[in-house]
């Protein structure tokens, strides 16, 4: 059975930076198509990045791109999101998934998910 992890979440001041890791045990990392989701309260899960199990395609969600970005490191079955001059508005929790899918962007494609790591956002 595949899990994955998070971690790396905590309160930070806007501005700040964070780099959110996501391991994966259960089975090698490289076989799957790594995202990146947040959630906030009453709301469903957003997409913010993807990157395939081949490397060959990073992707970001709407307006996402610039601020964040997404890589994985197979050797250590991590894959990992940067996020620069972080906003209030960026204060969620952030889940990552496995899929199986070339390009995944919508959660319906993933097939595994972690718990989440809580990002805060202080103004």
């Amino acid at each position: 059975q595949v899990q994955l992890a998070e971690s790396g979440g905590g309160l930070v001041q806007a501005g700040d930076s964070l780099r959110l890791s996501c391991t994966v045990s259960g089975g090698p990392s490289g076989w799957y198509t790594l995202g990146w989701f947040r959630q906030t309260p009453g709301k469903d899960r957003s997409f913010v990045a993807g990157v395939s199990w081949n490397g060959a395609y990073i992707y970001y969600g709407d307006s996402l791109e610039g601020r964040f970005t997404i890589s994985r490191d197979d050797a250590n079955n991590t894959g990992y999101l940067q996020v620069n001059s972080l906003e209030p508005e960026d204060t969620a929790v952030y889940i990552c998934g496995a899929s199986s899918l070339l390009v995944a962007r919508y959660a319906k494609d993933y097939r595994y998910w972690g718990q989440g790591t809580q990002v805060t956002v202080s103004s």
